[in-house]
C-alpha cells in the first residue's frame, strides 16, 4: 500500500490525549459486555451496539448538515472497514469473554499492536518497524501481563478455541488499522466514515443476528442490561470511532492500536478512584512497563538519553 497520508510518527499532546480518551472509551466495552453475555446472545449485542451507534451517528450528520458520500467506492470501503474493524472482531471478542477470563481476554486483545507492527510494516511505506517501536511494543504487551496478574495466564490450557478468537480479532483489528487509512486519501471526513463503518456494519449483521439469535423469542432485557446497550453505542462505538478515524489519519495505525495497552491502565485507575479499590505492587510494575513502553515508541525521551554529545 503506498504512502497515501503523512502520518505524525510522534504524536503531539493533543493526540495521546485522544488516545487516553479512546482508552477509557473502549475499556467500558468490555464492561459493557461482561453485563450484556450474561442476558444476550452474542450476535444480538454486537448488532445493537452498531445499530444504535449508526442511528445516533446518523442523526448526529443530519444535525451537522453534512452527508454521507454516495459513491459505489465509499460503501465498498465502509463495508470492508465495518468487516474488518467490527463485525467479525466483535463477534470474535464477545464470543470468546463468554468463555474465558476477562483478564486473559485483555491480554490477549494486548497483543494488536504487535500484530500492528508486522502488518504495518508489510503493507505500508512509512510504518516500518523499527528498533524502538519494537521494544516498545514487547514491553506494552508484558506491562499489561503483569498489570492484569500472570494468574490470568493460568487459563490458556482451556478454551483453547475462545482464545483463538480473541487474537483473530487482534489480527483483524491490526488489517482494519492498515486499511482504514485510506479515508483520509479519500477525502472522507472522520465522522463521515464512523458512521459508514456502523451502519455498513449494522447492515450485514442485521441477518445474522435474526437468523441464528432469534431475538424475538428472548425475554426483555432488564435496565442495566438497556443501559449497558445505550453504553456501549454511544460512548464506545459513536464517539469512539469518531476519535479513532481521527488519530487514524494523523498518527498512523501502530500509534492508535497502542490503545489496547492503555484500555487495562484505565479500567485500573477507574476501579481505583472511582471504586476505591487497592493497587498493588505488580500494578505500579506493569503501569511502569506500560509508560516505559509508549515511551520507546514515542522515541523523544530515548533520543535525548542517547543523543551524542
Amino acid at each position: 500500500m503506498a504512502s497515501e497520508a503523512l502520518i505524525n510518527h510522534r504524536m503531539n499532546g493533543g493526540e495521546w490525549l485522544a488516545l487516553l480518551l479512546l482508552s477509557v472509551l473502549w475499556g467500558g466495552s468490555f464492561f459493557f459486555a461482561a453485563v450484556l453475555i450474561k442476558t444476550l446472545p452474542p450476535f444480538t449485542i454486537v448488532f445493537l451496539r452498531v445499530g444504535l451507534a449508526a442511528v445516533i451517528l446518523n442523526g448526529l450528520l443530519k444535525a451537522l448538515g453534512m452527508t454521507m458520500p454516495d459513491t459505489s467506492s465509499a460503501w465498498l470501503a465502509f463495508t470492508g472497514m465495518g468487516l474488518l474493524n467490527n463485525a467479525v472482531p466483535f463477534c470474535l471478542v464477545v464470543w470468546g469473554q463468554n468463555h474465558i477470563a476477562s483478564g486473559l481476554a485483555a491480554i490477549l486483545n494486548a497483543t494488536t499492536p504487535i500484530s500492528t507492527v508486522v502488518v504495518a510494516h508489510l503493507l505500508t511505506d512509512d510504518e516500518k518497524i523499527t528498533g524502538n517501536r519494537l521494544l516498545g511494543v514487547v514491553a506494552g504487551f508484558f506491562g499489561v501481563t503483569v498489570l492484569i496478574g500472570p494468574e490470568a495466564l493460568s487459563g490458556l490450557g482451556t478454551n483453547v478455541l475462545a482464545q483463538i478468537a480473541v487474537l483473530t480479532a487482534a489480527i483483524f483489528y491490526a488489517f482494519a488499522g492498515v486499511y482504514g487509512r485510506r479515508f483520509k486519501r479519500m477525502g472522507i471526513a472522520p465522522i463521515q466514515t464512523a458512521t459508514g463503518q456502523v451502519t455498513a456494519s449494522a447492515v450485514m449483521l442485521f441477518p445474522i443476528a435474526m437468523f441464528v439469535d432469534h431475538p424475538w423469542t428472548l425475554p426483555m432485557p432488564a435496565l442495566p442490561a438497556w443501559a449497558a446497550i445505550i453504553g456501549s453505542a454511544t460512548l464506545s462505538t459513536a464517539l469512539g470511532y469518531v476519535l479513532y478515524f481521527r488519530l487514524l489519519s494523523t498518527a498512523g495505525a501502530t500509534n492508535l492500536l497502542l490503545v489496547t495497552f492503555l484500555i487495562p491502565v484505565s479500567a485500573i485507575l477507574m476501579g481505583t478512584f472511582g471504586l476505591g479499590e487497592h493497587l498493588e505492587v505488580r500494578h505500579f510494575v506493569g503501569l511502569a512497563l506500560i509508560g516505559s513502553g509508549l515511551a520507546a515508541i514515542d522515541g523523544r525521551l530515548l533520543g535525548r538519553i542517547f543523543r551524542p554529545v
